[in-house]
């Protein structure tokens, strides 16, 4: 019972020295899940599912301004300097009407699937941190109806013994961690508009093994006759009830012109394979405002290790159903 109360007394003595704030909608007063709080200096953080993100001008004294935003919802600015509890966000009715609300297709189809590449090579692997999108790009082959029923995201998982990492049967280090997950539609060659406002995420810990395959088909996600792009954007840890943990997002490493910060690697690590002929895999800074999409590509100022072996691609893969012609 001692060290029961103990550690509910470090908790509180935690969460004290903080300043929560929670976002929520205008209209409804529910919470604004999972929306992006950059600081202005291409770095950020995101409130979890409740809204709710923790600020202090202790842990970040540059910061003066936060640019909040959130699928479906206008941007904000706000000043660090007295920031309110509780923050409302206007919805932004323009674009929620740019959705077409597709109705049920009653015909016979086929499942298809494009397969996920994996790899168990750490070496090969991208390392997630939050300042980081990842979008991969589906060409819509032929004129058919299809509709994205689930997307399988490959991962590889590391062996607690680093000498024993080629062992299938290793002990795996542990991890559960939230993704966001965000489907666009085309736009010459980049990702353009969403497919949907709604907020997809996934928590995916060292039990799913080498692939996650998430489950969509209720969102109705028609591809797009020149194809879609789908991505994959890593939130933090989470507890064991997949609630966001507040983790520090960077490290401070202090050299002779200051701290400076680092983002942090979040497991699982993503696979990058040499298998495909196209570069359908493309980058963006999120907490960069207006920042644009870049395909991952030689040529193109990215320095990755990646790319000096030719690991090009993250290759995701999806199921989805092929209607048959009326």
């Amino acid at each position: 019972m001692k060290h029961v109360f103990l550690h509910l007394l470090l908790l509180l003595l935690f969460y004290s020295g903080y300043s929560q704030t929670k976002i929520i909608d205008k209209e409804t007063n529910y919470p604004v899940s999972y929306a992006t709080v950059s600081f202005g200096n291409g770095q950020g953080l995101f409130a979890d599912d409740d809204g709710m993100f923790i600020f202090t001008k202790k842990r970040y004294p540059d910061v003066d301004s936060l640019y909040i935003s959130a699928l479906g919802y206008k941007d904000l600015v706000l000043a660090t300097t007295n920031l309110p509890k509780t923050i409302t966000m206007q919805v932004e009715a323009d674009k929620l009407d740019e959705v077409i609300v597709t109705a049920k297709v009653d015909r016979k189809f086929k499942k298809e699937t494009i397969k996920p590449y994996l790899d168990d090579d750490y070496y090969k692997c991208w390392l997630p941190t939050i300042e980081s999108e990842i979008a991969v790009f589906f060409p819509n082959e032929d004129a058919q109806l299809k509709k994205i029923t689930a997307v399988r995201f490959p991962i590889t998982l590391e062996s607690k013994d680093w000498k024993k990492r080629k062992r299938a049967n290793a002990d795996k280090r542990k991890f559960s961690t939230l993704f966001k997950v965000k489907f666009y539609k085309n736009n010459d060659g980049l990702p353009g508009e969403v497919m949907t406002y709604t907020t997809i995420t996934f928590r995916v810990t060292e039990k799913n093994g080498d692939e996650f395959e998430l489950d969509v088909s209720e969102h109705d996600l028609f591809i797009p006759e020149n194809g879609f792009f789908v991505s994959i954007q890593v939130l933090g840890y989470t507890d064991q009830n997949g609630k966001l943990l507040p983790n520090k997002k960077y490290k401070e490493i202090k050299g002779k012109n200051g701290v400076v910060k680092i983002p942090t690697n979040f497991r699982p690590l993503l696979p990058f394979t040499d298998e495909i002929s196209a570069h359908n895999t493309y980058i963006k800074r999120v907490f960069i405002s207006g920042n644009n999409w870049v395909q991952f590509k030689k040529g193109n100022g990215i320095e990755s290790s990646l790319l000096r072996t030719n690991l090009n691609n993250y290759g995701v893969g999806i199921n989805y159903n092929a209607y048959k012609d009326e």
